[in-house]
């Protein structure tokens, strides 16, 4: 047994629970590779999708949430569909607005200690038990994010998909975030601090724009994708395959 894998002096580790340990990585690698491939065979036509991401916490008929469904309504009826979180809060609302628009509405659920239960708005409803798997299929299908007001699985995703595209490894793709005044003194923080220490150039922070107005968001997308269209170039695929 190498120095890394070594037990305590005097403990030993029975064949049995060896084998039994190996066997059950090796089926959790297969779990894995399913979910990978089921996903990527029911989400194959979702395209052209913007991801809408936001906290579950977020009340219906709250004015986060109107707002909401009001873009994903819009940018469903342009010919997106949407795609969220699946869940309550800010997830049901872009599904739900997707869901009476013109294109689909689609939800990557994820499976919870407590469980997370998933809204009524989903045309494709796709569940994982790895957040690793859900969020590749996020950023693999996306044309664009558009991050609502959220907590800490919201950071996530916004700071996830920033440095994919800092650092080369996915598409250069439409950030938006939705609520000025929410999202300022993040803003202002990465500004004073990491750019002004040095820790990401001032170009960092053109990967994202703010904007409050649902048409005007729709446009920004649109206005993204004019001279190229929205197919994934030859290299952009290449990227995303190798995410």
């Amino acid at each position: 047994m190498s120095a890394k894998n070594k037990l305590p002096e005097g403990f030993e580790l029975a064949p049995t629970a060896q084998g039994s340990s190996s066997a059950r990585e090796a089926w959790r690698v297969f779990g894995i590779m399913a979910e990978f491939v089921e996903a990527t065979e029911r989400l194959a036509t979702v395209r052209p999708a913007v991801s809408i991401f936001g906290s579950a916490r977020t009340l219906p008929g709250s004015a986060i949430y109107q707002q909401t469904e009001r873009i994903a309504r819009m940018l469903s009826d342009a010919g997106f569909s949407v795609v969220s979180g699946g869940g309550p809060g800010v997830m049901e609302a872009a599904n739900k607005g997707a869901f009476v628009g013109k294109s689909l509405s689609v939800g990557l659920n994820i499976q919870l200690p407590h469980e997370q239960k998933p809204n009524h708005y989903q045309d494709i409803s796709q569940s994982f038990r790895h957040f690793f798997a859900r969020k590749y299929m996020f950023v693999k299908v996306a044309t664009a994010y558009v991050v609502m007001p959220g907590g800490f699985g919201t950071l996530d995703e916004l700071l996830e998909a920033m440095t994919l595209i800092q650092t080369g490894k996915s598409p250069r793709i439409p950030i938006i975030l939705v609520g000025s005044e929410f999202w300022a003194g993040l803003l202002d923080w990465l500004r004073n601090r990491l750019v002004t220490d040095g820790m990401i150039n001032a170009e960092d922070m053109k990967l994202v724009q703010v904007i409050d107005d649902p048409q005007q968001i729709v446009d920004a997308i649109f206005d993204h994708y004019e001279a190229r269209g929205f197919a994934n170039l030859p290299e952009e695929h290449e990227l995303l395959l190798n995410l």
